[in-house]
């Protein structure tokens, strides 16, 4: 089963997430399908940036953003 889901990158303390599909049994930081966009929670305000139109076209195929994901999005969405 595929998912979008957050994988950790930067230092200690200084998180910096990408959000990518993958295979749901991989591990967090494991291997990845494609890189669909990022999240910066270290700046403010907090700092996001994702394809909306590659994620709807993984939400086609059957994957599933996860909580965080679905989250980002929306406030993507929101965002005027």
């Amino acid at each position: 089963m595929l998912s979008i889901r957050l994988t950790r990158m930067g230092s200690k303390q200084k998180p910096f997430y990408r959000v990518v599909v993958t295979d749901s049994k991989k591990p967090r930081d494991g291997s990845f399908i494609e890189k669909l966009g990022y999240y910066n929670p270290c700046k403010e305000p907090a700092e996001i940036k994702i394809d909306l139109q590659k994620v709807e076209e993984w939400m086609k195929k059957g994957a599933q953003p996860s909580d965080t994901v679905a989250s980002l999005i929306e406030r993507l969405k929101r965002k005027p």
